[in-house]
C-alpha cells in the first residue's frame, strides 16, 4: 500500500468541540516538533556495506548522487564507486539504495522507491557494471521491481514484478519467467503477503542455492483470505486529485483472528532445466513458513515452520532437487508461544546452525549440527539473550547482545569456546553492534538515558575504540537542561515491576503535579530501558507534567515466566499492573492524585482503554492512538500467537476487548487514528465510538486522512501530541 500523508481533521463523538482556549493557543505544533519524529532523531552514520576485503566499506553520499568507498579504520575516502552524473547508457538523479554482487563486479542500485507496506517497496532497479561504468535497467519488460536477490556467483538476479518471479541473466542479457500465476489479491510468488511481512518481519521469500543451480521460493495463495477495503481521499498534502469529488479505495487481503490464512507452499526452480518442483511436508500441523535460507555449503535448504498456535517450531533440512526433507530441530512451548526471535535470529554457519530457545526459562543460544545433534549450549544464566551477531571460526568466539547485567540494559558480549564471557560495551546503558564479515571490527552503537547514541568503530576482541563515527554532541546541544529519567521499582500483586519517572526541569517537591502514565505493554516489549529516547514526554514536562512509565507483566527482558503470564488473557494482568502503577503514582507526595491520565499508541492505546475501563480506574483523562479495541479485529498471526483462535479461547477474547467495557470507561477520552491504517484498522476506533454513542456517551476524536499506523509526515506527529496536550490540559488543569 502506498500511504499518502495528509493534514488532520478534528471530529467529535456526539458532542460540540469548544474553541481553543488561551492556554491551548500558547502552544503550537511547531513548539512540539523538535521533540518528536522526525526532528527528534539523533544523527546516525550513513548505512554501511562492508567490502569483501574486510578492510573497506561503502556508503551513499548525503545527496545520494555518489556511492563512496572508505577505509574502515581511518574513515578516509578511497574511491567513488558510482557518480550518477557520469554513468554511461542510462542516468538516474539519485541513488535511493544499493546492493553489491557477491564478487563486487556489479552494483544493484534503485531509485524512485514507493512503499508497499511497512517494510516492503517497489522501485526502479538498475545494474551498474563497475569496470565499465555502465548503468542498465534490471528489466526492460517490468518498469518496477521488488526484492531482487543476487545469485552467489553474481551472474543472475531474481526479482518479483506483479506477483511473479523473474530471473535476469546478466551474461546473456535475457530474462526468464520462473512463475506466471501471480495476480493481485490471489497469488504472490517470492515476496510475502501483508500478514507475513508485518508479523514475521520479512520482505523476501526467495533463496539461491550456493551453487547457483536452484532458486527456492514461497508461494502465497491469498484466494480464500477475506478482502479488506478502506477509503482514500484527495487531501491537501501530496494530494490525490483523482479523488477530488469521489473517494477512492484501497483493497488487500487481511486475515483476522480465527479466519482463513494465506496458504503457503515451498517450491524449487531448476535454473538450467527451467523446471519447478513442489516441496511437500507430511506434517499437517504446519501453518506458517516464516523463514527459508540455504546453508552456506551443500545442497541444504533450511526451512523454519510453525503450527497455527505458534507454540511449536520445527526446522527442516530440505534437498530442493529431490524434495526430500528431514526434521533437524523442534522447539515447543508449554506455557505460551515461540518468540519470533527464535526464527528471525537463526544463523546458518558452515558447520551447523545457531538458534535461540527459551527452554530454560530464559532466552539463550544453542549450536546444532545440520544432522540435528545439539553440539553446545552457547550461553546460560538467568537473563535473556536479545540478539545474536555471529561467530568467528578462527577464534571460536560467538558475539551477542543480552540483558545480562540488568533487564534495563543491553550489553554486547563475546563468549569463547571455554564459556568465558567478556563484555564489549559498558554494563549499563544500551548497546548494539554491526560486525564486519571477518568479525574483526564492529560498529558499536551505545546510549543511555542521559546521552544520545555514540557510534564507534570498535575492536571486539577488547572493546577498544578504533575511531568515532558520530558523537551527537551537536544534537545534544539542542536540548539543554533536560530533566533526567529516574528508575524505580514497585510491587503489583507480588510482582516487582520496573518503571521510570520524568519530572519537570524546575521540579519543586512542595508542589503537586498532574501525571501522565505512559505505557506500551505489548508482549515482549520494553519501554523502561537505560537508553536515549527523546520524545513528546520531555516537552510535556516543560508544561508542568510528570511522566511515569511502568512495564507490567508480559513485557520483555525478564524471562519467560514473566512474559508468558499474559498468555491467552491479553489485557488482564497488564491492566492490573497499570492500575497499581497509577495508585503508586498517586501515593507520591508531589503527585496530585485527582489529576492522573493515561496514554498509549497501538497496543499502548489498547491498554489505555483497558485500564481506563477497569473497576475503580483512577484516570481523569485518557488518550488512545490507533488502538485495537477487540482482538477479533486484528490479524491472525499476532492475535493467535498470544490468544489462540476466538473459537479456542472465547472468554479471553471477550474479557480482553475494550469494546466490551465501554460502560465502565473512566475519564475524558480522546481517540486518534489514521484513516489509511493498514495495520490496526480505523474500524477499531469507529466501532468503539459507535458503542459509546449507543450508550449515550461522548468522546473526542481526531482523524488523520490517508495516514497509516505511524501518523507522520507534513508535521502530523507534532499535531498528534499538540492535540494530546490540549486534551490533558482541558481535562486535568
Amino acid at each position: 500500500m502506498t500511504t499518502r500523508i495528509l493534514l488532520p481533521v478534528t471530529l467529535l463523538c456526539s458532542s460540540f468541540m469548544p474553541c481553543a482556549t488561551e492556554a491551548d493557543a500558547a502552544v503550537k505544533s511547531a513548539d512540539i516538533a523538535p521533540y518528536v519524529y522526525p526532528l527528534n532523531a539523533p544523527e546516525a552514520p550513513a548505512a554501511m556495506a562492508f567490502g569483501i576485503d574486510g578492510k573497506t566499506y561503502t556508503a551513499l553520499a548525503d545527496d545520494g548522487r555518489r556511492l563512496v568507498r572508505y577505509d574502515i579504520r581511518t574513515g578516509k575516502e578511497i574511491a567513488t564507486v558510482i557518480d550518477v552524473k557520469s554513468t554511461r547508457d542510462n542516468t538516474i538523479s539519485r541513488i535511493a539504495g544499493y546492493t553489491f554482487s557477491p564478487d563486487e563486479r556489479y552494483v544493484l542500485v534503485y531509485a524512485e522507491k514507493e512503499p508497499v507496506y511497512r517494510r516492503s517497496f517497489t522501485a526502479q532497479y538498475f545494474i551498474y557494471e563497475v569496470l565499465h561504468n555502465v548503468l542498465s535497467p534490471l528489466s526492460e519488460k517490468h518498469p518496477r521491481q521488488r526484492a531482487p536477490q543476487w545469485s552467489p556467483d553474481g551472474r543472475m538476479v531474481a526479482f518479483v514484478a506483479d506477483g511473479n518471479i523473474y530471473i535476469s541473466k546478466l551474461d546473456y542479457l535475457t530474462e526468464v519467467a520462473v512463475t506466471t500465476d501471480g495476480s493481485r489479491n490471489n497469488i504472490i510468488n517470492g515476496v510475502p503477503d501483508w500478514s507475513y511481512e508485518e508479523e514475521f518481519d520479512t520482505t523476501c521469500s526467495m533463496a539461491w542455492a550456493p551453487d547457483n543451480s536452484t532458486l527456492c521460493y514461497l508461494k502465497y495463495d491469498e484466494t480464500a483470505v477475506p478482502l479488506y477495503t478502506f477509503p482514500l481521499y484527495q487531501g491537501t498534502c501530496d494530494p490525490r486529485d483523482e479523488y477530488a469529488l469521489y473517494p477512492g479505495s484501497y483493497s488487500y487481503k487481511y486475515p483476522v483472528a480465527g479466519e482463513k490464512n494465506v496458504s503457503v507452499s515451498l517450491h524449487s526452480y531448476d535454473v538450467d532445466l527451467r523446471k519447478t518442483k513442489t516441496v511437500d511436508f507430511a506434517d499437517r500441523r504446519i501453518e506458517y513458513i516464516p523463514r527459508i535460507e540455504y546453508a552456506p555449503e551443500g545442497d541444504r535448504l533450511m526451512v523454519a515452520t510453525l503450527n497455527r498456535a505458534q507454540n511449536r517450531m520445527e526446522i527442516y533440512s530440505v534437498n530442493p532437487k529431490s524434495t526430500v526433507s528431514k526434521s533437524v530441530y523442534v522447539d515447543e512451548s508449554r506455557t505460551g508461544w515461540i518468540d519470533p526471535i527464535a526464527y528471525e535470529g537463526m544463523k546458518l554457519l558452515s558447520d551447523g546452525f545457531v538458534v535461540m530457545s527459551e527452554r530454560t526459562g530464559f532466552n539463550h543460544l544453542y549450536k546444532y549440527s545440520y544432522a540435528g545433534a545439539q553440539q553446545r549450549q552457547i550461553t546460560s544464566g538467568d537473563y535473556d539473550v536479545t540478539a545474536y551477531y555471529g561467530y568467528d571460526p578462527k577464534s571460536g568466539i560467538h558475539y551477542y547482545q543480552a540483558a545480562s547485567t540488568s533487564p534495563l540494559s543491553r550489553v554486547v558480549s563475546r563468549i569463547d569456546a571455554k564459556g568465558r564471557v567478556t563484555n564489549i560495551s559498558p554494563e549499563n546503558g544500551t548497546a548494539s553492534a554491526l560486525f564486519t564479515p571477518l568479525m574483526d571490527l564492529c560498529v558499536l552503537n551505545y546510549s543511555n538515558v542521559t546521552a544520545a547514541p555514540v557510534y564507534t568503530i570498535a575492536n571486539p576482541s577488547n572493546g577498544k575504540t578504533v575511531r568515532t563515527l558520530v558523537d551527537n554532541k551537536a544534537y545534544m546541544s539542542r536540548y539543554p537542561a533536560l530533566p533526567r529519567k529516574e528508575f524505580f521499582t514497585m510491587n503489583s500483586d507480588g510482582n516487582t515491576l520496573n518503571g521510570y519517572i520524568l519530572k519537570p526541569a524546575d521540579f519543586n517537591s512542595s508542589r503537586r503535579y498532574p501525571v501522565i502514565m505512559y505505557q506500551y505493554s505489548g508482549p515482549g516489549s520494553q519501554e523502561v530501558l537505560d537508553r536515549w529516547r527523546m520524545d513528546w514526554d520531555y516537552f510535556f514536562t516543560t508544561r508542568g507534567y510528570v511522566i511515569i512509565c511502568v512495564d507490567g507483566r508480559g513485557t520483555g527482558g525478564r524471562g519467560t515466566a514473566f512474559k508468558h503470564s499474559v498468555y491467552r488473557c491479553l489485557g488482564q494482568y497488564e491492566t492490573v499492573d497499570q492500575i497499581n502503577a497509577a495508585r503508586y503514582a498517586a501515593s507520591l507526595p508531589f503527585v496530585d492524585s485527582d489529576r492522573i491520565g493515561i496514554f498509549g499508541w497501538s497496543y499502548g492505546g489498547y491498554e489505555a482503554l483497558m485500564a481506563a475501563s477497569a473497576k475503580d480506574a483512577p484516570y481523569k483523562a485518557v488518550v488512545a492512538v490507533a488502538p485495537v479495541t477487540s482482538w477479533r479485529y486484528y490479524d491472525t498471526i499476532y492475535a493467535e500467537r498470544y490468544m489462540l483462535t476466538p473459537a479456542e479461547n472465547p472468554e479471553g477474547y471477550d474479557l480482553g476487548a475494550p469494546i466490551n467495557r465501554t460502560a465502565s470507561l473512566c475519564g475524558d477520552l480522546l481517540m486518534m487514528h489514521g484513516t489509511a491504517d493498514d495495520n490496526v484498522h480505523l474500524m477499531n476506533t469507529l466501532q468503539y465510538v459507535s458503542v459509546l454513542e449507543s450508550q449515550g456517551s461522548v468522546c473526542d476524536m481526531l482523524l488523520f486522512p490517508n495516514m497509516n499506523h505511524s501518523i507522520y509526515g507534513c508535521g502530523a506527529r507534532a499535531v498528534v501530541y499538540l492535540k494530546m496536550l490540549q486534551h490533558f490540559d482541558r481535562s486535568m488543569r
